[in-house]
């Protein structure tokens, strides 16, 4: 049995991640930014995906996912990204690390492991 948020649609949660970033002085284009570089979909990928209201299973299924991935580290929530254990939760984990740092103003060339 998965995890409620595996069939969570992607829709749902982005207007979250972005009234998140917005609130710290952070763009809607950089929560954009980082999904691309941490999925691979291109602008029109992901607002495709979102139109679709792609679950979250279905959405890391499509992706390609930036070699670089590895290098997130750090913890959300309490939990640390490198040692979650489902590799599903762990790209969702994943992505919210990349949006926690881009709401903390931290410089999108460390957010995107430059």
């Amino acid at each position: 049995m998965g995890h409620r948020i595996f069939t969570t649609s992607v829709a749902s949660v982005y207007p979250l991640y972005v009234t998140k970033v917005e609130r710290k002085g952070r763009s809607a284009a950089e929560v954009d930014e980082v999904i691309e570089w941490l999925t691979g979909f291109g602008e029109g990928e992901l607002k495709k995906h979102l139109a679709d209201e792609t679950t979250f299973e279905d959405f890391f299924a499509a992706a390609r996912l930036n070699p670089n991935v590895s290098l997130i580290t750090g913890s959300v929530c309490g939990v640390k990204v490198q040692e979650v254990e489902d590799p599903l939760m762990q790209q969702i984990r994943y992505l919210d690390k990349l949006v926690d740092e881009l709401a903390k103003g931290r410089p999108m060339e460390k957010i995107l492991r430059a």
